[in-house]
């Protein structure tokens, strides 16, 4: 093989077995002469399949180098390792003859290079540069190995946190699907009562029409009328919370003028608070400004508001109210009506309760309208809560950001 330095074309004799030691790791600081007089000292084994380089329990004081096939090395049908081309194992026979721990199998035709402990104890004595290459080789060799465990242990950490977050994920999939079925199941209910009762009403007024009194027939058109609305009001809050959890509902952030939206409802709600005896009203000041979806806002009022005249008295007041505190904006809709029990309080907000409470003259609710008020105000980097004292009222509260003016 011929190769060219600093332009001055040299021969370098080819030798086998020096090429074979410069792939061996523990050979491979070594200088060229230290590899020839290594090479010198080899001698060549050749073993058939099947045939063992060593037993268990040998004392062995050589080490060997594989130039072609393959060994394992095992404990009876056990197999720790295997070798191939250019591996080599029983190193540590170079220094210490104690007894082999497993043994060594050849598993095809195998031509191995053996180094004897006594030829090896002569190179060093004749060149201490030997017993130095060797040591950095095996120094590099460690510190590699260290620096390869480093790798496989933060690769097993991250693996671990991704199994970790993998199965926080499918823990918490699975909760929320039981809590949509759950849900499904209470909605599914809460439907089915007043579709039969419109049902029954209808089917008596188409058989029995004649022998009702114009009296009779009023009622029951009333109550047909009630149960629809409450069907309406439940499949209307049921298809806004279905579309805000498939993202079909897009929050479009802008200034909003909340003194606006508080007339707004007021002027909604007004028929049906004079209707029920309830003063109806609105503190809010001229330039109360919020960032926020204006129609997801305006939903929200309107659950709050509907909700308070529904659990309200003949007599007892409601007042929204807003006001800034730091970049937040709060809206608050209290009422003086019949309060709500301690062990609800909690529950209001939480999809898989379904608290539904008849109002103050059994007006139906359907649970649902806080859960969208939750999901719409969490939309816009809100928060919403409720105190609430029985007997005694209660009051919504809401931030959002809000806008200087």
């Amino acid at each position: 093989m011929a190769i060219k330095i600093n332009g001055i074309r040299s021969k370098i004799m080819k030798n086998p077995r020096l090429e074979i030691l410069k792939n061996v790791v523990i050979f491979s600081e070594s200088s060229n002469a230290i590899l020839k007089r290594i090479a010198e000292s080899l001698t060549d084994v050749y073993v058939e399949k099947g045939q063992e380089v060593f037993h268990k329990g040998d004392k062995l004081d050589s080490m060997y180098i594989i130039v072609n096939g393959k060994v394992i090395v095992h404990d009876s049908n056990h197999i720790f390792a295997q070798f191939s081309v250019n591996d080599f194992f029983g190193e540590y026979s170079l220094i210490d003859s104690s007894e082999r721990s497993a043994s060594v199998t050849a598993i095809e035709k195998t031509h191995l290079l053996r180094l004897d402990q006594r030829d090896f104890n002569n190179i060093i004595n004749e060149d201490i540069d030997v017993a130095k290459s060797i040591l950095k080789a095996l120094i590099n060799r460690l510190r590699n190995y260290n620096i390869l465990e480093e790798q496989l242990t933060q690769n097993s950490i991250q693996i671990q946190n991704q199994r970790d977050e993998l199965e926080k994920q499918r823990k918490e999939l699975e909760e929320l699907n039981n809590t949509k079925d759950k849900f499904f199941t209470i909605i599914a209910h809460d439907l089915k009562n007043p579709f039969n009762t419109v049902i029954g009403l209808s089917e008596l007024l188409v058989e029995r029409y004649d022998t009702y009194d114009s009296k009779k027939i009023k009622d029951f058109i009333l109550q047909i009328n009630k149960f629809s609305n409450n069907a309406f009001n439940l499949l209307e809050n049921l298809l806004q919370w279905a579309k805000s959890q498939t993202g079909r509902i897009k929050v479009n952030p802008q200034q909003i003028d909340l003194y606006e939206l508080a007339n707004e409802n007021i002027n909604l709600f007004r028929a049906g608070a004079i209707k029920k005896g309830i003063t109806l009203l609105s503190t809010v000041e001229s330039g109360a400004y919020a960032y926020a979806d204006r129609n997801m806002i305006t939903a929200i009022i309107r659950n709050l508001v509907s909700n308070a005249i529904k659990f309200t008295n003949k007599g007892d007041k409601i007042t929204l109210n807003a006001y800034q505190k730091a970049d937040l904006v709060y809206f608050t809709v209290t009422d003086t009506g019949i309060g709500i029990p301690a062990e609800n309080l909690k529950k209001l907000f939480v999809i898989e309760e379904n608290v539904s409470t008849q109002g103050t003259e059994d007006e139906e609710g359907t649970g649902l309208g806080l859960i969208i008020c939750k999901e719409f105000i969490e939309k816009n980097s809100g928060s919403i809560w409720v105190e609430s004292t029985l007997k005694a009222g209660s009051k919504f509260t809401f931030s959002v950001p809000a806008i200087s003016k």
